[in-house]
């Protein structure tokens, strides 16, 4: 995280990241640890097509793609439970698969980070891949697995 750089922005920059991660290891079936290596040397605070991506909280990524890895059979049954009848998690495209899951995993582990923060945050993640319906969709789901979670 650069000086000066708000924590907030740099966790901002560390949840689209890991969605991006968790993307990209569905797709791919990159390993983790070159996955996380890839990101640490290549993505998190770089320009790509110039483009400057902020600075990314590295432990704050890491926890989150590391977790959402050794818990996605949690996480999906969670969020399965939650989907509407005739649904299923395959029905989902990757990208929501890997914002839920991201966001799942931050309602359960992480309960530093206040409900309010994590629900915003992924909702404002939907937005970079999605339009207002879909983002809707992350903010309901999401919702309803912090009622279960946190309460």
């Amino acid at each position: 995280m650069k000086r000066g750089q708000p924590r907030s922005q740099s966790r901002s920059a560390a949840r689209l990241a890991a969605v991006q991660a968790l993307y990209q290891q569905e797709m791919e079936g990159t390993p983790l640890p070159r996955l996380l290596k890839e990101f640490h040397d290549h993505r998190l605070g770089a320009t790509i097509e110039d483009a400057q991506y902020h600075d990314a909280e590295v432990d704050f990524f890491n926890d989150i793609v590391m977790g959402v890895d050794a818990r996605r059979a949690e996480l999906d049954t969670l969020i399965a439970g939650r989907l509407a009848e005739g649904w299923s998690l395959e029905r989902l495209d990757r990208a929501m698969r890997a914002i839920l899951r991201a966001g799942a995993y931050e309602l359960l582990a992480r309960a530093d980070v206040p409900v309010g923060s994590v629900i915003s945050e992924y909702v404002d993640v939907a937005h970079a891949f999605y339009d207002r319906r879909e983002s809707g969709f992350v903010n309901g789901l999401l919702d309803a697995i912090a009622k279960e979670t946190r309460s």
